[in-house]
């Protein structure tokens, strides 16, 4: 299948703070807060939601292309994900600015202080796909992004007849609700997740009756740990999720299970089964630090579908390099 994914390349930097931030900071100073946490353990992770998803979609045996704008310190990251098999040859490194950059502190309780540098993230706006050779594109990705990127690129799929799953989640606060309509009213594919399904109502205006009508193909809320939920063709599909063997990161997770989702309807397999390669693919993520550490063989994510799931020997081509089982979205 020929995706193009779009979305922000970013670095995380995962800071753990082994006290409580209430207990130094003094309510009735706050006009003139200056402080300064000792952290003990620090992750610096590859991310980004454009990567994440493209990761796990290799991992599934796609090439998928990233289309960004990454910064100049980002010729080490291009290098490990043409590694893995994703194509960054979409990916513009901007000279003059670093890589957007997403750097967080937790205490105890689990409170976060953070901060988000939006770096050369902000010139994605600058990429067209009319520049890209779409013949053979199946599907794109519009995930969270620069705002005015967002605005876009559904406009450049419409223009083109290019199939588009629309991905506003974290940018839904930033995007208005004329702009995520016009998003939705296009889309072949909704995926959002509980909350953010819950805030594109409040942003739109849209009941859920509509959104849920919206695509022209399926909307798909994820639920966390009870799986997510698919409405098409007039049904309703409730995805169980897959039980994680250990509990490590959920950064990442909804990218992954983006990919499984994809690497299904690729597969031509009706909802209920991509909607459960979805989950797997997560659980795989939700057991490893960060969103591009978790690793799978292909015969080893069938044989822990079938763990769980009756695939009715739909995922075979899958187990097998010599039947790759691919096809158009459009097939469905």
């Amino acid at each position: 299948m020929n995706v193009i994914v779009t979305g922000s390349i970013a670095y995380d930097y995962i800071m753990t703070f082994p006290g409580r931030f209430a207990e130094h900071i003094l309510p009735d100073q706050l006009d003139h807060i200056s402080v300064s946490f000792l952290v003990d353990e620090m992750r610096h992770l590859r991310g980004g939601v454009a990567p994440n998803i493209a990761y796990s979609l290799a991992l599934l045996g796609e090439r998928p292309r990233v289309m960004g704008t990454a910064g100049k310190d980002f010729g080490g990251y291009r290098q490990w994900l043409e590694q893995q098999g994703v194509d960054t040859a979409l990916v513009r490194q901007e000279a003059d600015l670093f890589t957007a950059s997403f750097f967080v502190s937790t205490d105890l309780d689990g409170n976060q202080i953070a901060s988000f540098y939006t770096g050369a993230m902000a010139r994605a706006r600058d990429l067209s796909l009319h520049d890209v050779d779409t013949s053979t594109v199946d599907l794109v990705t519009i995930s969270p992004n620069d705002p005015q990127a967002m605005v876009k690129y559904p406009a450049e799929c419409q223009e083109l007849g290019i199939p588009y799953l629309y991905d506003p989640s974290q940018q839904i606060i930033r995007l208005s609700g004329a702009a995520l309509k016009t998003g939705l009213e296009g889309c072949t594919l909704l995926v959002v997740n509980e909350y953010e399904f819950d805030m594109l109502q409040e942003k739109t205006g849209l009941g859920a009756a509509a959104l849920q009508a919206a695509p022209a193909h399926a909307c798909i809320v994820t639920l966390g740990d009870r799986g997510a939920r698919i409405w098409a063709d007039g049904t309703v599909y409730d995805i169980p999720p897959v039980p994680p063997e250990r509990l490590d990161d959920p950064t990442g997770v909804g990218d992954a299970f983006r990919a499984g989702l994809i690497k299904g309807l690729a597969m031509r397999l009706p909802w209920d089964l991509a909607g459960r390669m979805g989950v797997l693919a997560a659980t795989y993520a939700l057991e490893a630090p960060g969103p591009q550490s978790h690793s799978f063989t292909l015969r080893q994510f069938v044989a822990r579908f079938r763990q769980h799931f009756d695939d009715r020997g739909a995922l075979d081509s899958l187990a097998s390099p010599q039947a790759p089982g691919q096809g158009s979205l459009l097939e469905i």
